[in-house]
């Protein structure tokens, strides 16, 4: 993973040197300030926050690393920049020192979280929980450090429980706290069969927090029930609670939806330097300060820098260029960002025709632009022929540089073709 000069954490460089010299209160107010900052950026909310500050100072004192611990839903997708927000949180905290301990929910997932969700999810096999795991675990070294992230399966300490310790476990909580969450409600008021065990799933993911005696809990809004569980759980077995950190969701790149593959306005962390650049200078203008502190590791000082510039009547799409730049860089090299930023000059800003684009091979029939529909389709570049037709009638496709009137306009091998906002191919004829 690329990391740019700029995004260098201050508490790393300056705590040695500071402890050395026996930091007085001024200096140790100073670096809890900066860390609590960079916890808070971008967070929808922090329960515990005095607790996690006192945490903090001890610490550092101490030179001490907070266990943060972070869920991993074994079902999880192919990551996006959405699924990433945790993920970039978190590598901001590895950043200031921390351990960050990713727990597996193998045994959990047998169970199936029950959050957000009409019905009781479907339950995960062994094997199933296995594979996705693997896959999960794959993305998120993309962006989290992998000598610095111990991963745990919750079924190591889960499935030694013997009854009498479950249900000691169970007898810490209501029913009528249970009921207390939005997705419970609304079953039992319509009906809908609740499973028992689906009561466990958020005792589990409690215990978790005590095993691992967490300071500070990351997750999505819609796990606060199971977290502040956690804090609970702790309280009731002596432990300080863990402090609870709760990340917004991220619009997409429209600026009005959740970002979802199945709505196309994702940007993956696995995508091409190039179309990651390109995606990034669509966000809406609004966003531009939420994509800094959800997508990037830039330091709050740095984020007020761009703040002020913006206020000071700076040209939104500065900024959005230090954004696409930063975006690109934490996942792919200093060339591969750097080329992606003149391809995104010269095809959108110069609007000539890039010579540095994709190939497509077509076999030339008709000689015009119907023998490009299957090639397309198959590429990825459109997904289906007639999504490649509302393109052309709508004005979404050229060819050189030139608007494409019909789906029979002459093509011939050489001619660059550019389809939709932001895909160039150069056609290549095969004999």
């Amino acid at each position: 993973m690329k990391k740019t000069e700029s995004m260098k954490t201050v508490s790393q460089e300056n705590r040695g040197a500071i402890l050395e010299t026996k930091m007085d209160e001024a200096q140790l107010a100073a670096l809890v300030r900066h860390q609590m900052r960079v916890v808070r950026q971008g967070a929808e909310s922090l329960i515990g926050e005095e607790e996690l500050e006192e945490k903090l100072r001890s610490s550092i004192l101490t030179e001490k690393p907070l266990i943060v611990k972070f869920g991993m839903d074994p079902s999880a997708p192919d990551i996006h920049l959405g699924h990433a927000v945790a993920l970039r949180k978190l590598r901001q905290l590895q950043n200031l020192g921390h351990r960050i301990v990713v727990v597996i929910g193998d045994f959990t997932g047998r169970i199936g979280d029950p959050t957000g969700k009409s019905k009781g999810r479907k339950a995960l096999t062994d094997r199933e929980v296995l594979i996705n795991a693997q896959t999960y675990q794959e993305q998120i070294f993309r962006i989290l450090d992998k000598d610095k992230t111990q991963v745990r399966y919750n079924g190591e300490w889960l499935e030694p429980l013997e009854l009498k310790e479950v249900l000691e476990l169970a007898s810490t909580i209501t029913v009528a706290r249970m009921l207390e969450r939005d997705d419970f409600q609304h079953r039992f008021r319509n009906n809908i069969p609740i499973g028992l065990h689906e009561f466990f799933y958020p005792l589990m993911q409690a215990y978790d927090s005590v095993v691992l005696e967490a300071d500070l809990e990351l997750g999505g809004t819609d796990q606060t029930f199971n977290i502040l569980m956690g804090r609970n759980l702790q309280r009731e077995r002596g432990q300080k609670p863990q402090a609870a950190l709760f990340m917004p969701v991220l619009e997409g790149i429209d600026g009005e939806e959740k970002m979802s593959k199945s709505l196309g306005n994702y940007i993956g962390v696995s995508e091409d330097a190039r179309t990651m650049f390109t995606k990034v200078m669509q966000v809406p203008d609004t966003l531009i300060i939420k994509y800094f502190e959800l997508t990037t590791d830039i330091l709050p000082e740095e984020l007020d820098r761009v703040k002020e510039e913006l206020a000071d009547g700076g040209n939104p799409r500065d900024a959005k260029l230090l954004l696409a730049r930063t975006v690109t860089a934490l996942y792919h090299s200093a060339e591969d960002t750097q080329a992606a930023e003149n391809f995104f000059a010269e095809a959108f800003t110069n609007r000539q025709v890039p010579e540095d684009v994709d190939v497509l091979q077509v076999i030339l029939e008709k000689g015009n632009l119907l023998d490009c529909v299957r090639p397309l389709v198959n590429g990825g570049y459109v997904g289906s022929g007639a999504e490649f037709r509302r393109l052309v009638a709508q004005g979404g496709v050229q060819k050189n540089g030139e608007r494409v009137m019909e789906m029979t306009e002459t093509v011939r091998s050489g001619d660059v073709l550019k389809v939709g906002k932001r895909r160039f191919v150069r056609v290549e004829a095969e004999m």
